[in-house]
């Protein structure tokens, strides 16, 4: 078991940053400043983008000759191989002028594609058929090619999700687009989701001919502290952050959101590795995991709430059970790094909260997200002997990306509150901790 490993590591990551030059309390430093951020209304453009689950509809396009079927696929880049594509979204009717449909068919089922647009690591392509011609379009400009001129809503904004804008998120935050008087499309999107990195608007061009032009962006709000803690769930959707005026309040309304997502994080865990013949020693453990989850959720709402502040409801998106080395990416990034330091940080918060109720809870925490952690560290022992030597090396990559995206999370200045009552590490604490991590396990 790994967990014994960890405490060990835990222990001296914890002596490490307790360094005197390290050390900064709570009155020495300021509280930091409010996230500047823009209105939250979104620009006035005439209509929303029509949306399916990941992208735009297809049935309101104007393509000529108009193909007989569309369907959106992504899949990710775990390995050096792309992942088993997964259809997102579908119009139309496959082969249904084709001369030999059956072999249409055939053909549109073998179609996969090594490419795609999008940004990170998921990407996405589309397939079509048109008579007896089946193709695929996995770049912008293959699509662009495909759409012909943009003279339509629908593919204005089908052009900026290729170009990495998000324009299908939930309620206001959904994207707009309208006719420019001056030609072309306007267009709405966002980017970025708040956690690692800010969520700006941008206000786009998109030409008749694709081309898209940044005409505005804004920012609507800053990234934040406690993104680090609990294990995400693949399908998570975006939540919207409470109105607390308490930065202790705001912190603990998403830890209790992030650890209810967790729940089904470890549920789903628990049904992957079966599918993968994993042995009962794991199964059990990923389901012990989530009801730790559950009882984490009920003690971190009952803190968000004495802050002033009502944890949003996690929405996961119900999906298929993954092929083997998407378990293994989620867990090399959700697992061995992002949970692994969110349980570090829990023990920072258990011996550094000057709330005795913060640091009551976080001492139990503490121990259960190691055991978490753990659970990651042991996933990942059991996998290696199925995997080759590349899919090691993509996912030792994998972990490093994660490390960075997590350096610049914790880069971020946090309430004077957070680091005093909340016990949380100062961004130079964290750093240090990070650096104790590495060096014994991410290197």
């Amino acid at each position: 078991m790994n967990v014994q490993r960890l405490r060990r590591l835990f222990s001296h990551a914890l002596t490490v940053s307790l360094a005197p030059s390290l050390v900064i309390t709570g009155c020495q430093q300021e509280p930091a400043k409010e996230p500047s951020k823009g209105p939250s209304k979104v620009p006035e453009v005439s209509s929303k983008v029509d949306c399916g689950k990941h992208g735009p509809e297809f049935d309101k396009l104007s393509i000529t000759p108009a193909p007989d079927f569309i369907e959106l696929h992504s899949f990710t880049t775990a390995f050096s191989e792309p992942g088993e594509p997964r259809s997102e979204a579908t119009h139309g009717e496959a082969c249904k002028t084709a001369s030999d449909a059956p072999g249409c068919r055939l053909a549109l089922g073998r179609l996969k594609s090594t490419e795609g647009f999008g940004k990170g690591l998921a990407h996405y392509y589309l397939t079509s058929t048109r008579g007896d011609v089946v193709s695929a379009y996995s770049t912008r400009e293959q699509l662009i090619t495909f759409l012909g001129t943009i003279d339509a809503p629908q593919e204005a904004a089908l052009v900026a999700f290729a170009s990495g804008y998000q324009i299908c998120k939930d309620g206001d935050a959904r994207g707009r687009v309208g006719a420019n008087p001056a030609g072309g499309f306007t267009v709405i999107g966002e980017k970025g989701n708040g956690c690692n990195s800010d969520v700006t608007r941008h206000t786009l061009n998109v030409s008749a001919s694709g081309q898209v032009t940044e005409v505005e962006s804004q920012l609507i709000q800053e990234r934040r502290a406690g993104c680090s803690v609990g294990r995400r769930p693949a399908g998570l959707q975006d939540a919207e952050g409470g109105a607390c005026e308490d930065a202790r309040g705001r912190y603990f309304a998403d830890v209790a959101h992030l650890e209810a997502a967790s729940i089904h994080a470890f549920l789903r865990l628990r049904e992957e590795l079966a599918l993968h013949g994993a042995g009962a020693e794991l199964l059990d453990a990923a389901l012990a995991s989530a009801a730790d989850e559950v009882r984490h959720t009920d003690v971190t709402s009952r803190l968000a709430r004495r802050f002033g502040a009502t944890p949003p409801p996690p929405s996961v998106e119900d999906l298929p059970l993954r092929p083997l080395s998407d378990v293994l990416l989620d867990n090399a990034v959700e697992g061995c790094v992002r949970e692994t330091y969110g349980a570090l940080v829990a023990h920072h918060q258990a011996l550094h909260a000057r709330d005795p109720e913060i640091r009551e809870a976080m001492l139990r925490i503490a121990e259960d997200e190691t055991r978490h952690a753990g659970l990651s560290w042991d996933v990942a022992d059991w996998a290696r002997p199925r995997l080759s030597a590349q899919e090691r090396t993509a996912l030792r990559e994998a972990q490093r990306h994660a490390v960075e995206v997590l350096r610049a999370e914790v880069a971020v200045p946090l309430d004077a509150r957070l680091t005093a009552d909340a016990g949380l590490p100062s961004p130079e604490v964290a750093r240090a901790l990070l650096d104790s991590l590495e060096q014994e396990l991410w290197a």
